[in-house]
């Protein structure tokens, strides 16, 4: 039995079997993966060489572990397709939106299943990821869950009235994260820097602002009082975004992002 199978072999899927082969949790005989594209399902074959199955149910029989990475409009088909074989296996659920309750209306009210939100950035090993376990989960469930997605980044576990809002931080934010990116290389340029010198400033910039938060634990309130001398040119700028709003429309898009998770239909 492989000890973990994928039901959607799309770029989160990828970026997950990437993360655990490449830091040894499982090898690539351990995985095996079923995708409604069969060109996919050889693609990924070749090139970490885990197994493919024909279908969901085959995947299901075969796998201790299964990661459903499907969009969350086929859930439902794929929850029928192999409903008794997943009654009696783990189901980590990657889809946004599903609640676990959808999932166990399916499977069973006492099937093990494990809700979680991850981020894009998981594709290079920085990803985000929130879980919540149903309370059928046993703790080594969690631990399973955990060191799977510990394996593309960081992983914590939330109360699931919390994921529509870690669905619009973690889930949305890289996004955001990417139009300031964006922005900053483009006022570089603006102020006569070529555009790949300045996005790659803008770039590093950003990942190093965010490891001085995490790594001191100081508020980012207060390392931005570091950089702003008075009458510098860092204040100045400053000044010119809270003018425009900057951090209202930051607030703003995260809120919209979670009301808009919400209102997702499973």
């Amino acid at each position: 039995m492989a000890a973990v199978g994928f039901i959607g072999a799309g770029n989160m899927a990828e970026a997950i079997i990437g993360g655990i082969l490449e830091k040894g949790l499982y090898a690539s005989s351990d995985v095996i993966i079923h995708d409604v594209r069969s060109e996919r399902m050889e693609e990924m074959h070749g090139r970490y060489g885990v197994e493919t199955a024909g279908g969901a149910p085959e995947l299901v029989e075969k796998s201790g572990v299964v990661i459903l990475a499907v969009k969350p409009d086929r859930i439902g088909a794929v929850l029928e397709q192999a409903r008794e074989p997943l009654a009696e296996r783990l189901i980590i659920s990657i889809a946004a939106g599903v609640p676990i309750e959808s999932i166990q209306a399916v499977t069973g009210q006492q099937s093990r299943v494990i809700r979680i939100m991850p981020n894009t950035p998981a594709l290079v090993l920085e990803g985000v990821s929130a879980l919540c376990p149903s309370p059928s989960c046993p703790p080594e469930d969690v631990r399973t869950a955990e060191g799977i997605f510990s394996a593309i980044g960081i992983c914590r576990q939330v109360e699931e009235k919390l994921m529509n809002a870690v669905t619009a931080l973690s889930g949305s934010g890289p996004a955001f994260c990417f139009l300031f990116m964006e922005a900053l290389a483009d006022g570089g340029v603006r102020a006569g820097l070529p555009r790949e010198l300045a996005l790659e400033l803008a770039g590093a910039t950003l990942k190093g602002a965010a490891a001085m938060v995490l790594k001191t634990g100081r508020h980012p309130g207060e390392l931005k009082d570091m950089v702003s001398s008075p009458g510098g040119t860092t204040i100045e700028g400053v000044g010119v975004l809270e003018s425009r709003g900057f951090r209202s429309a930051a607030m703003d898009a995260v809120f919209a992002a979670y009301q808009k998770a919400s209102r997702l239909v499973s």
